[in-house]
């Protein structure tokens, strides 16, 4: 493997990114967002046939909740059209809705009263040049991280705590969450969705995100870059960056659980807040165990054509290399 690094000078390890003439590696380019330290852009890898993702068109970040007022200028200057949010409504409600420039609400309950913890929420730009915000809650009840931090949280006897998340039970939970990307139909469908936006003539720049941009925003971009033709290793390396990325926001919340008390052991959340190579293979590894390859997992578990990866390519991928084919292209 290359030794190819990030802006931040950490090892990368994807070995089809672009080197910048400086020998930087375009791997996960920051954003440069203070409240929102894992967004960045997808843009800099490169595919089997020779050709390399544009650069500030397909954008994946944690929640924009977060962003403060001094991150409002460089999130506008992005241009984007649309901004997909995979947290569960719960969550908005819970930690605030997105904050963007040019997004046109910010409450999801006040666009659609009628909207419940699962229901698809699209609130069109108010403006042309604004931005349109779809809501896309993908919530696995029996793996319900967020739900299960709540509950521990809540009860700070160290024995509970540890009978909920220890002893591997916490990294049993989030491998469960990775497969059920995979195996849950409404999953699958919110996932198609996103792709089919990215696909669409006016669909980038598109920013897409759920809390952390690991898990959920994480299985997102491995699906957007294998169906490109990003070899696995890369995607790993992309998929993995989030732990660089979050560090700092991660010690300061386990270090703050403890000194607050309500954990004595907050090292029973790291499965939690980490990203994990094991999750991620157990993603393709559901792909791998209901369908021949990704090629049949495109098109009878994403339910997408060659339309849809014809319009992916043609908006996300540079020129270079033998012309991209209107065929998927397996994982490696």
């Amino acid at each position: 493997m290359a030794d190819q690094r990030t802006e931040s000078g950490a090892i990368g390890g994807g070995r089809n990114a672009v080197p910048e003439p400086a020998g930087t590696a375009l791997v996960g380019r920051s954003l440069g967002l203070r409240g929102a330290v894992n967004a960045r852009d997808l843009g800099g890898y490169r595919t089997a046939d020779g050709r390399v993702l544009r650069r500030g068109v397909a954008l994946r970040s944690d929640g924009l909740n977060h962003v403060i007022a001094e991150d409002l200028a460089p999130l506008r200057a992005l241009g984007l059209r649309r901004v997909v949010d995979l947290r569960s409504l719960d969550e908005v409600r819970e930690t605030g809705p997105d904050r963007l420039p040019g997004l046109p609400v910010a409450d999801l309950a006040a666009a659609a009263p009628a909207v419940t913890a699962g229901t698809a929420v699209t609130v069109e730009a108010a403006a042309p040049d604004g931005v349109t915000l779809h809501h896309l809650p993908l919530l696995a009840k029996d793996f319900d991280i967020y739900a299960t931090i709540r509950s521990a949280l809540a009860d700070r006897s160290p024995k509970k705590q540890r009978a909920l998340l220890g002893e591997g039970r916490a990294a049993a939970m989030m491998v469960g969450l990775y497969r059920w990307f995979v195996t849950d139909p409404v999953a699958r469908q919110r996932f198609a969705i996103l792709l089919r936006l990215l696909a669409a003539p006016d669909g980038p720049p598109l920013l897409f995100h759920c809390s952390a941009g690991k898990d959920r925003t994480g299985w997102a971009a491995a699906l957007v870059l294998t169906a490109l033709g990003v070899d696995r290793e890369t995607v790993l390396a992309d998929y993995l960056l989030t732990n660089e990325r979050s560090a700092p926001v991660v010690r300061r919340v386990m270090g703050d659980l403890e000194a607050r008390g309500l954990m004595r052991e907050p090292r029973l959340l790291q499965p939690v807040f980490r990203a994990d190579p094991g999750y991620l293979a157990a993603a393709f590894d559901e792909v791998g165990a209901g369908w021949s390859d990704f090629d049949a997992f495109w098109r009878d578990g994403l339910g997408l054509d060659a339309a849809v990866l014809a319009g992916l390519r043609a908006n996300l991928l540079d020129g270079g290399g033998s012309p991209a084919s209107a065929d998927p292209v397996s994982p490696r």
